[in-house]
């Protein structure tokens, strides 16, 4: 029998219930995500602190593809093609490093830090450089995050920057620094990955250690006067007590989402570790504890938690049809000092207990998806934010 085409799953797609399995499992459909979703939009790479000297660099890796994410000579940040213009070999073979020149080993072919080819030995007189610079990217930073966009023609990111920097402003992220950054490898396909993350209908039964401190595990703890006593303070502590939201555009703004929002933590509980209480150095320019946490998200697939002391920043990307990542990035002050204002171990508990815990979970769902006796259950009131991912992507990839 054959099987339905992309248009027609789509069109048969009920909206309020889980995606059916062809959306999960068919590597047709997998493709499509690639093309459509992970090749248009704006895709967190790493953060500026990471290379922090001309010639720095590290890659950025995703489905097959190899960016090099480079400081320049002018301490212009570059997003470069990993593939040499000579016969296709990988540039650079280290996952990070730092270089005067990209030389690509295989045939001694020398480029600039911006890509441009400056030499390439024993070629035929009459030989021009100038159209065999690599490829390079879109590239954009905000606040030291550094993003990057495949497409020939992006959304603007201005829309980015101009939604988030007043948020953003008090934890001068370009003035962070990373204190641990961990991928996660997760079986299961990128968009089980991203729907667990986008509710929080699984946080009281699954994640004891973050319900205890996050009143988002509790329906309607956004309405209680926790949430205005938060706001109450917020700006006294020198936060935004401002909400910014552009999501899951799918027309002109694709890929280029952005949201920010202020929640209460239970009380006693003043950022993310195993007790409540700081981990780090208050960041940038924040005055005071306000007793909450900020939800913030930059493209389709980038989501963060920002703290008085620190920030956790997830990305996530598709390996295979059946496989998916987690990139966590921890940040913290830039003036902090590792043993001595903050002990790693306790300042990544939280988010590393929870992410294991995650992909326990993301693992037996997608078992669940794979069998053949599945079927697409209702969502609850609780996935609002996972039926409005699961709504954009079904446009976002129709034919």
């Amino acid at each position: 029998m054959d099987k339905p085409s992309i248009s027609a799953l789509i069109e048969n797609q009920t909206i309020g219930m889980a995606l059916a399995q062809p959306f999960y499992t068919d590597a047709d459909i997998y493709q499509r995500d690639i093309d459509q979703v992970f090749l248009k939009s704006w895709l967190y790479a790493g953060h500026s602190s990471e290379i922090p000297n001309v010639g720095d660099y590290f890659l950025f890796e995703l489905a097959g593809e190899s960016v090099i994410i480079v400081r320049g000579g002018d301490r212009a940040i570059n997003a470069i093609v990993n593939v040499c213009r000579h016969r296709g070999s990988k540039v650079c073979l280290e996952n990070r490093g730092c270089a005067k020149k990209l030389v690509c080993r295989y045939h001694a072919w020398v480029y600039e830090l911006d890509g441009t080819l400056r030499a390439a030995p024993h070629m035929a007189e009459g030989f021009d450089k100038s159209g065999l610079s690599l490829k390079t990217l879109h590239c954009e930073t905000l606040d030291g995050m550094i993003y990057v966009n495949f497409a020939d023609l992006p959304t603007p990111f201005d829309c980015i920057r101009g939604g988030l920097s007043e948020c953003l402003k008090p934890y001068r992220l370009d003035k962070a620094k990373v204190a641990h950054r961990q991928t996660y490898s997760i079986n299961a396909n990128w968009k089980l990955s991203v729907e667990n993350y986008t509710e929080c209908y699984h946080c009281a039964p699954s994640h004891p250690e973050y319900s205890r401190g996050h009143s988002l595990a509790k329906p309607g703890a956004r309405e209680t006067d926790m949430m205005e006593q938060v706001m109450a303070r917020a700006q006294a502590c020198g936060l935004s007590d401002k909400k910014a939201s552009r999501l899951y555009a799918n027309a002109e703004g694709f890929g280029a989402d952005y949201f920010y929002e202020r929640y209460p933590m239970w009380r006693g509980h003043m950022t993310g570790s195993e007790d409540g209480q700081p981990v780090a150095p208050l960041m940038g320019d924040i005055k005071g504890y306000d007793g909450g946490t900020s939800d913030f998200q930059v493209g389709p697939v980038t989501f963060a938690l920002a703290y008085c002391d620190y920030v956790v920043i997830y990305r996530f990307t598709p390996v295979s049809v059946s496989e998916s990542e987690c990139d966590i990035t921890w940040l913290v002050d830039g003036n902090a000092d590792e043993g001595k204002d903050y002990d790693r171990d306790k300042l990544t508990w939280l988010w590393d207990v929870t992410t294991a815990a995650d992909k326990r979970i993301i693992e037996y769902n997608s078992e669940g998806v794979n069998s053949r006796f599945y079927k697409p259950g209702p969502l609850s009131t609780m996935e609002v934010f996972t039926g409005d991912f699961q709504r954009w992507y079904l446009q976002a990839i129709k034919p």
